[in-house]
């Protein structure tokens, strides 16, 4: 015969419903479980306004971190907007005069306010090669015959009657197709039908036939994403061109191996002048440089770091060039060598190749400033000319990157 459970004991009377499991400790148990005893409830009752004690320290501790927050971006905006005025009223105006000036050093050093950061870049890389809006067109106009060609025959075969280096490197036109759709994927502005796709498209392969000695490389979409965001089309593709005509970078795109030693000889001399316990762990493991820096070199970085930092870290290297790219991958090792010197060669090589995601400005380039780019007494180009000297085999043993 059914038989009815026995009216609930539960309290009905309440002073607040529960809002989460938290509360569930002020509750009577079920009736078919031994009741609480007094010394019990009363211990429940004072762990739960611990635990509410807490919460609250909690929520007071957020909202002064999130006021906090609130201030430094305002500050931020403020500094921006005071730094624009200056940028567009004083310096740019006066830029030959002004911009070797340590007032307006220090200004770049602290990043360039976005309105005019494009400007800045244009005027810094400068424009030796001399190309002009309309040759970007005519270089344009040919990259986009080729797409044509590509779809209408569906294979390259077309090209086999020309010089093969040039039909090589232009066939290259049908690897940015694949390459731009994993350009900044998060952003989804590059990728088919957003709005910087066929931009993006444009500019690579208009560089493709300007260059067909270098044609397009893994890593160049990126470089030249980030000036499509600040600057206009063919702005963005005169700084392009010009940009990867720059010695470091046409060493590394060209995969120039000889001179790509070089670099990585240069930058292990400041690594072990400025991190020498990392230095000799990285060492001590057969770590060479070229398994991290690559990748930050082929895309500035701009791969590696969230895109605001990226284009703080653009800003002072196209102030002070070459040598800040390398001085930058010091810094972030500086930033987390305590990290470093605790992993092996794997986990190194898998920290470095994906950096934190929560790496901040002021941390990273506070590291950066921290890092001297002198060696006994030589500057960056004085080491790198050094190294330049001497092309023999026999000599190699003079740079730590080359050493077992």
């Amino acid at each position: 015969m059914y038989k009815p459970p026995p009216p609930s004991t539960r309290r009905k009377n309440i002073e607040f419903e529960p809002l989460s499991t938290t509360a569930l400790i002020l509750e009577d148990r079920p009736a078919n479980l031994p009741a609480k005893s007094v010394e019990e409830a009363l211990r429940h009752r004072q762990e739960y306004d611990e635990m509410v004690a807490e919460a609250k320290k909690r929520e007071i501790k957020e909202a002064h971190k999130r006021k906090k927050i609130m201030r430094e971006r305002f500050k931020q905006e403020d500094n921006i907007a005071s730094a624009m005025v200056i940028w567009i009223n004083e310096i740019l105006p006066n830029w030959e005069g002004m911009r070797a000036t340590r007032r307006v050093r220090e200004l770049w050093w602290q990043g360039l306010p976005p309105s005019v950061r494009g400007k800045v870049w244009s005027l810094a890389v400068g424009n030796e090669l001399n190309i002009t809006p309309e040759l970007y067109e005519i270089f344009l106009s040919r990259a986009k015959e080729r797409w044509k060609s590509f779809s209408e025959t569906n294979s390259e075969n077309d090209v086999e009657d020309v010089s093969a280096s040039v039909a090589d490197r232009e066939a290259s036109l049908e690897l940015i197709k694949l390459d731009i759709s994993r350009t900044f994927p998060s952003l989804y502005i590059f990728q088919k039908g957003g709005p910087y796709h066929d931009l993006l498209h444009s500019v690579l392969g208009a560089y493709t036939c300007y260059r067909p000695d270098v044609g397009y490389v893994q890593g160049m979409s990126f470089i030249a994403a980030v000036l499509i965001l600040n600057l206009e089309e063919a702005d963005a593709f005169i700084a392009f061109a010009n940009l990867l005509n720059k010695p470091c970078q046409l060493a590394f795109f060209r995969v120039d191996h000889s001179m790509m030693l070089k670099y990585f000889a240069a930058f292990e001399v400041f690594f072990e002048e400025n991190l020498p316990k990392l230095f000799l762990h990285f060492k001590s493991y057969s770590l060479t440089p070229d398994i991290y820096l690559i990748d930050w070199i082929f895309t500035l970085y701009s791969k590696s770091l969230p895109l605001d930092l990226a284009c703080r870290v653009w800003d002072v290297f196209c102030r002070d060039g070459e040598e800040f790219l390398f001085r930058t991958g010091l810094g972030i090792l500086r930033l987390y060598e305590d990290i470093l010197l605790q992993m092996d060669f794997i986990h190194i090589a898998q920290f470095l190749t994906k950096l934190p995601e929560d790496i901040t400005s002021e941390k990273l380039f506070s590291c950066i400033a921290a890092i001297q780019m002198q060696n006994s007494n030589k500057k960056w180009a004085q080491v790198f000319a050094s190294l330049m000297k001497d092309n023999k085999e026999g000599d190699k043993n003079h740079s730590p990157a080359l050493k077992s």
